[in-house]
């Protein structure tokens, strides 16, 4: 299949459009999840492949006043080491801390992970609890699309065949607290059966509620926010009747898949146990 040479110029943005504006290209950067498919044992190998990996328009993590900014190119890596995440979006570098081994953490890229748009992508709940949103780019000019509108079915996602996903922005709201769970076979190298972000806003440890974000993965087509659960949650302190009504909501709101990795009903019950323990952390009891 034609390979299409590493755009690297100064103009190497607008080279990476004019490509994928010639015809169908599949975008490679790290590759850890394209290479696979290239056996064709998952379904049928892309035609055509464009290599951004030198694209440094698509690398950095910037603060860009209340909001944190990330290329798509960044690489868990990265993310883990960022100083910028540390401190303003640690739960992002936890989730990048859970996927693969040292070899694909340095390989990796966010906008891989999210471009990919497997239901079991490890950071996409995060990015769903904090209200990212996601820049793309083509030769028509750039657009916003935020990540509940991103991932519309399985394994599809609201990018154009002529769009590069191009940065991740991520508001950094006032008493924003973010949590991250996931449960898989194993404590590392595992694909998740359960993934779990709760995000809200207080003012102190038993103040109400607010804003509240509750994002899943592994449990259906897409990741998907938990919209009764949340209004369930919303307005009240984290005691532990708040817990209980969380999990009892979340278990009879979720309609979780069974596959290979997990059934059905462990993911509702597991799902509503780390919705309860996240509550119960939070509020310290």
């Amino acid at each position: 299949m034609p390979v299409e040479p590493p755009v690297t110029s100064p103009r190497a943005l607008a080279e990476a459009y004019a490509a994928l504006a010639d015809g169908p290209a599949r975008p490679i950067a790290g590759g850890t999840d394209l290479m696979v498919a290239l056996t064709g044992e998952l379904g049928e190998p892309p035609d055509r492949i464009l290599d951004l990996w030198g694209l440094e328009e698509l690398r950095g993590i910037a603060l860009d006043g209340d909001t944190i900014s990330l290329g798509a190119l960044t690489t868990y890596t990265e993310i883990r080491r960022s100083a910028l995440c540390r401190e303003h979006l640690p739960v992002l570098a936890e989730a990048a801390a859970t996927i693969g081994a040292a070899q694909i953490q340095n390989r990796g890229t966010l906008g891989g992970n999210i471009a990919n748009a497997s239901p079991a992508g490890d950071t996409l709940p995060v990015l769903l609890a904090a209200d990212a949103s996601f820049v793309l780019g083509s030769v028509r000019g750039e657009r916003t699309v935020p990540a509940v509108e991103f991932w519309p079915a399985y394994r599809q996602t609201a990018l154009a065949p002529d769009e590069l996903l191009l940065r991740i922005r991520i508001p950094l709201l006032a008493g924003r607290e973010l949590r991250f769970r996931k449960v898989g076979t194993r404590r590392a190298q595992s694909i998740s059966k359960v993934v779990v972000a709760l995000g809200w806003r207080d003012g102190t440890p038993a103040a109400p509620w607010t804003d509240v974000r509750l994002a899943l993965g592994s449990v259906a087509a897409t990741p998907i926010r938990a919209r009764a659960t949340e209004a369930a949650i919303e307005g009240r302190p984290p005691t532990p009747e708040t817990a209980d009504l969380a999990a009892e909501t979340l278990a009879a709101e979720l309609q979780p898949i069974d596959d290979v990795r997990s059934t059905a009903e462990y993911r509702r019950i597991v799902a509503a146990r780390v919705v309860h323990r996240l509550i119960r952390e939070a509020g310290g009891w």
